[in-house]
């Protein structure tokens, strides 16, 4: 289905006209194409799953993320907008992301599932809360999120 979605967003933006969007796909794609070769290596003929797919586009957020800091940092905000700008493309083909509040709701219930009391059980209470909501919260914000809660338990 994302793979659908790459390709008819592609053919838009081409359409429109619309360079940045243009781009941005055309990297997702170049992207999706590597993994997909590396996954044929490993015996799978399809290609890499939706999921994965998920991954990947979260890791070229995150990446997106570190290069705002940076330009920012040496005040290039016209660099930093560029990359706010492929953010948000690439965001739209990401499920929606959960508020903090739902968030944390989520991570209360993996906790009380788990049984954690501590954050020795950090592990389990993220490999639950990964394993139910991927692609829907940034895990390194609930990781901290996780944390603060088991700290006060």
């Amino acid at each position: 289905m994302l793979r659908a979605r790459f390709n008819e967003q592609l053919k838009t933006a081409m359409k429109e006209k619309n360079a940045r969007t243009l781009s941005t796909v055309r990297l997702i794609l170049a992207k999706l194409k590597e993994r997909d070769i590396d996954a044929r290596g490993k015996g799978n003929a399809e290609g890499i799953a939706e999921a994965e797919i998920q991954q990947m586009l979260q890791g070229m957020v995150k990446q997106r993320r570190e290069s705002i800091e940076l330009y920012e940092k040496g005040g290039r905000q016209e660099l930093a907008q560029q990359e706010r700008e492929e953010i948000a493309v690439i965001e739209s083909f990401l499920p929606q992301q959960m508020a903090e509040a739902e968030m944390e709701a989520a991570i209360k219930a993996a906790i009380a599932e788990t049984g954690a009391a501590s954050a020795k059980d950090m592990g389990r209470v993220m490999a639950l809360v990964r394993e139910q909501h991927a692609g829907r919260m940034d895990m390194s914000k609930a990781s901290g999120v996780a944390k603060k809660l088991l700290s006060q338990g």
